[in-house]
């Protein structure tokens, strides 16, 4: 057996880690979910499409079709890990779509709105 001293955020602890030798029987690899499709888009040509950089919840929409923005603006907050996070607008335009409404949960990749 080894013994290691493990720092995990301030609190030091001990391991003891033993090395398995000889014929064992294998370990079957837990079986894997297929990953999720991408989220099908149905933005324009020549939008810019904005999407959720992380999973969460849409806590408010600042924004609805056919309103103009300016870059920086903030279109809408999610609420991800505890904390609220502004999606901003990357560029002047104006709002083609929106494909989200508050109370929304989301993955990451999900099509948020477009701005043309």
């Amino acid at each position: 057996m080894k013994k290691y001293r493990v720092n995990v955020n301030g609190t030091v602890y001990e391991v003891e880690l033993e090395e398995i030798t000889g014929a064992t029987a294998p370990i079957a690899a837990p079986a894997v979910a297929p990953a999720p499709a991408a989220p099908v888009s149905s933005a324009p040509a020549g939008g810019e499409q904005i999407t959720s950089p992380m999973p969460g919840n849409i806590l408010s929409v600042n924004i609805s079709a056919g309103d103009t923005v300016k870059k920086g603006q903030v279109l809408m907050i999610l609420e991800a890990m505890k904390m609220e996070n502004e999606i901003m607008s990357p560029c002047d335009g104006k709002v083609v779509s929106v494909s989200v409404s508050k109370g929304a949960a989301v993955e990451s990749g999900t099509l948020l709105c477009v701005i043309g």
